[in-house]
């Protein structure tokens, strides 16, 4: 359920009645450095520590509507302290706060903060649920704070979250061209992460790849190998297909056939393994890798007979391996 229907549902059972005075539940209020703090501001206020202890400090403001009509709002020297019917109050501050203001407040895609700033496992870095996503933020990894959610979201943390293979996000979500296929058109979501790494999402297009033909997520990792400037891999999310996708460099094109298991480790150098993947798989991954590599001739007028990356489909179970098929399919089989 959505938050503008949360609190539809809340006005109607006539529970929050001064939901849209923008006055936060009734308690005693408290004149604090010249302002009002009241009701659940006043009282998750006085759970940081109040104004001998609290990272907040003085409130700067009164307690205010927030502009969206739903929710009220303290500023105080040191952050702020959000509070709606529905997510409570909770303080917002430093990186994430800066983030979040800057991506609209309340009124962003984020919206409210359902939580409080927790610290990470790391001991280093926090993090801070919001509707729309989780905040994340590290003192040297990050380069400011930065949210998680959606599929990306998903994908991220059944890799481990910022304690896995693909550690904190280094920047928002962006859209991105040339994701889930080779096309300008193919667009989609990345965000960057730890090591050259992004999580990729696309909605899915008939130009894409297979497995993006419907939605799809992925990850990326940049090599920067003689053979191997990056590799893809992406996931089906209806039909779990997955596929590898290697862009190979000039030197890759031309000599990459000469050792296959070099080849092979240079794929897989920076990009997470295809997680449980079999020994069938990884068995027809490695043969059409080589017959990408085997048979990437010139083409007349400019390109690589195969295409610009190689494309190696994980359901294969087995491909047929000669040069006529290779060269009748180019290494992409029907």
């Amino acid at each position: 359920m959505g938050r503008r229907a949360r609190a539809a549902l809340l006005v109607a059972a006539g529970m929050v009645a001064a939901l849209f005075s923008g006055a936060s539940p009734a308690a005693a209020d408290e004149t604090i450095c010249g302002h009002v703090v009241r009701g659940a501001i006043l009282a998750k206020y006085k759970e940081t520590g109040g104004l001998e202890r609290s990272p907040l400090g003085c409130p700067t403001t009164p307690e205010l509507t927030t502009p969206d009509g739903q929710g009220a709002y303290t500023h105080f020297q040191g952050g702020s302290i959000y509070w709606s019917a529905w997510t409570g109050a909770h303080p917002v501050w430093g990186e994430i706060r800066d983030s979040w203001a800057g991506q609209g407040w309340e009124r962003g895609k984020l919206g409210y903060p359902v939580g409080d700033e927790l610290r990470n496992p790391d001991g280093a870095g926090v993090r801070q649920q919001f509707e729309g996503g989780t905040y994340y933020w590290h003192p040297t990894r990050t380069n400011g704070a930065h949210a998680v959610g959606g599929r990306i979201g998903e994908l991220w943390g059944q890799w481990g979250h910022e304690g896995g293979d693909f550690g904190y996000p280094v920047t928002d979500e962006y859209p991105a061209v040339k994701v889930g296929g080779n096309l300008p058109e193919n667009t989609g979501v990345r965000q960057r992460f730890e090591n050259d790494r992004y999580l990729l999402w696309s909605p899915g297009q008939a130009s894409s790849f297979e497995t993006c033909h419907s939605e799809c997520v992925g990850y990326l990792g940049i090599t920067n190998e003689p053979w191997v400037e990056q590799t893809e891999v992406f996931t089906n999310l209806a039909n779990g297909k997955r596929s590898v996708h290697v862009t190979p460099t000039e030197a890759g094109f031309e000599d990459a056939d000469d050792d296959l298991q070099e080849n092979w480790r240079q794929v897989w150098v920076n990009t997470p393994h295809l997680r449980n993947a079999t020994q069938t798989e990884v068995n027809s991954l490695s043969k059409q890798l080589l017959c990408h590599a085997a048979f990437a001739f010139p083409k007349p007028g400019g390109g690589r007979f195969g295409g610009p990356t190689w494309d190696l489909e994980a359901w294969r179970s087995d491909i047929p391996w000669d040069a006529g098929e290779a060269l009748r399919t180019q290494c992409n089989w029907d």
